[in-house]
């Protein structure tokens, strides 16, 4: 069964900052979904912030498995109505890669529930993501580290809640570490939060990241049938028990749920 992801990009850098075309003249967002469908099980589309609807309509999201987000510089821009959408997505099962700053996303920190803040530091260093759960399918044919020539550093401490697991710690040139990659649940769905991806370095041609990229996807594809968050007033007399009704209640009989 062919797993379908959508990246979403920002698409601001690419169109703002000369580097950033160089480096990924066709936008990160299509270099991303690229890696993808090098795997014959994905198949990946793309999607920006300029498109109606942020490219993330009802029905791009209800034939998307795993949703890959990348986003920098306009993370205000992202319509809660839209962050509504996939959080509601991400409940029922559709999996979620967060990728570099994605962090600040809206939809990254509702599901958090933290301001998800760290140290940063723009100075082209080495990094070594050090494989710190070797058995997770995530990791599986990278090795013991990816390590990126240049790259933005992020530090400890990261503002967000401790994950399920930790897959990679992350060492710089100037000492600081950082957990480049943490798995969690919400719902039914699973999310994976993976540092790496600074916009001025080419990162996404690195065959490690695109492989944990590819990993990652069909790890946080959804499992089993669509959950559906909902609230419904189940009757007394279809109660697995007999149930008397007593007294005199604030909701009427039927009625649906309630916010």
């Amino acid at each position: 069964m062919t797993i379908r992801a959508t990246v979403w990009g920002e698409n601001v850098h690419e169109q703002t900052n000369e580097v950033v075309a160089r480096i990924y003249p066709e936008g990160m967002h299509n270099c991303i979904a690229q890696a993808l469908n090098e795997d014959p099980g994905i198949e990946a589309i793309s999607v920006t912030l300029q498109d109606p609807e942020h490219g993330l309509t009802e029905e791009v999201l209800d034939n998307t498995d795993v949703l890959l987000w990348w986003g920098h510089a306009a993370h205000g821009q992202v319509a809660d109505e839209i962050v509504d959408r996939v959080q509601k997505r991400v409940l029922e099962g559709m999996g979620l890669l967060v990728l570099h700053s994605g962090h600040y996303a809206k939809i990254f920190k509702r599901l958090m529930g933290t301001t998800c803040s760290l140290k940063w530091r723009e100075a082209g260093e080495r990094e070594r993501l050090w494989v710190v759960n070797p058995g997770h399918p995530i990791v599986q044919g990278v090795g013991d580290y990816i390590e990126l020539p240049h790259t933005e550093m992020y530090g400890e401490p990261f503002a967000v809640p401790n994950p399920d697991e930790v897959i990679f710690i992350s060492a710089f040139e100037g000492g600081e570490v950082f957990r480049s990659g943490l798995v969690y649940r919400r719902g039914n769905g699973k999310i994976f939060y993976f540092r790496p991806g600074h916009e001025t370095y080419p990162i996404y041609y690195d065959e490690k990241v695109r492989r944990v990229l590819k990993n990652a996807v069909k790890w946080a594809q959804p499992e089993g049938s669509r959950w559906v968050d909902s609230c419904p007033n189940v009757p007394a007399d279809q109660a697995p028990n007999p149930v008397e009704i007593k007294g005199e209640g604030l909701h009427k009989p039927g009625e649906e749920g309630f916010k």
